[in-house]
């Protein structure tokens, strides 16, 4: 999320009463978690699993909950609560707008149906196709020529929780959902909105029913989806991808350009591109139907050996 105007460290110090170790006069442009942070940033950590990643990131400032020095160029405020501070400024900074304030700009040519529901700080462009029951929670920005199927959701909050002893906070969102030009939304699908960033549709990728996109995945260029699929929050998706029926991707994981994962795949690590993946845990596909193939012949094998 961009800040309406840049604030200095010593200032979002102030505002959350907290100390400043390093550069207090550094410039905050942005707040950002950790899967999209960028030079500018204000990030937080309070992990000893993310600390390292946190400091060496492009972020320039990091809420942190241990007293360490400052990397060079770096401010960083001291929090017992870095997850609560962290949501004190995406609620000061990013209030939730009320239904009632929702003004949708609404393109040339579109057909929106009379039960589509409509949040704030929506924007939708020419000849799009909007079918009965659609909601659009915004903020969220549609393209031109994009078509959503009965009851698809898009923009629902992020599945994203601090744990405590006491149960989940959770994560207060700022991000949003971009859906590119020609795109096809399939009925019920669910597309969340990002953290603090935007999820994102490319232009071309077409999705059949009953579809989940985690908050702040990004999904590339005419990517097929097929029903049932499954993907999780950080994901990254290159173009031209295809994920058939009951697919799963867990979160932070990448599929290069042009993968095939068949039907009721699941992958447990990055995939590379231009080949086709099978199973759970996959691998690839020839591979995968080998074993198969060799695991029917088990029992043979068993009898021969008197096992």
């Amino acid at each position: 999320m961009d800040l309406p105007e840049p604030r200095t460290a010593a200032e979002l110090a102030a505002l959350l009463g907290l100390r400043v170790v390093g550069d207090p006069a550094r410039a905050v442009t942005g707040i950002n978690e950790i899967n999209r942070v960028r030079t500018g940033d204000l990030v937080y950590v309070d992990h000893p699993k993310w600390y390292a990643k946190a400091l060496g990131s492009a972020a320039t400032t990091i809420l942190i909950d241990k007293e360490v020095e400052a990397p060079a160029g770096k401010a960083l405020l001291i929090s017992a609560d870095p997850c609560g501070d962290y949501n004190r400024l995406v609620r000061h900074f990013s209030p939730r707008k009320a239904w009632s304030e929702a003004r949708p700009v609404v393109g040339p040519g579109t057909e929106v149906h009379p039960s589509v529901v409509l949040g704030p700080d929506v924007r939708i462009g020419a000849d799009c196709l909007l079918m009965p029951g659609v909601v659009i929670y915004g903020p969220a920005t549609l393209g031109d020529r994009v078509t959503v199927h009965a009851n698809a959701v898009i923009g629902a909050d992020p599945f994203y929780y601090k744990k405590r002893p006491t149960g989940y906070d959770k994560m207060a969102p700022c991000g949003s959902v971009v859906i590119e030009d020609d795109v096809e939304i399939g009925a019920l699908c669910t597309i969340d909105r990002g953290v603090s960033a935007d999820t994102r549709i490319g232009a071309g990728t077409k999705m059949d029913n009953h579809v989940q996109v985690g908050h702040d995945t990004l999904i590339g260029r005419r990517c097929l989806i097929a029903a049932h699929v499954a993907i999780a929050g950080a994901v990254v998706i290159e173009d031209e991808v295809t994920l058939w029926g009951q697919v799963g991707i867990p979160s932070k994981l990448r599929v290069g350009k042009g993968a095939v994962l068949l039907g009721q795949s699941g992958i447990m690590s990055d995939v590379e591109g231009g080949r086709s993946y099978l199973g759970s845990p996959a691998t690839e596909a020839r591979q995968k139907l080998r074993e198969i193939a060799l695991s029917q012949r088990l029992p043979d094998i068993a009898r021969k050996l008197g096992l």
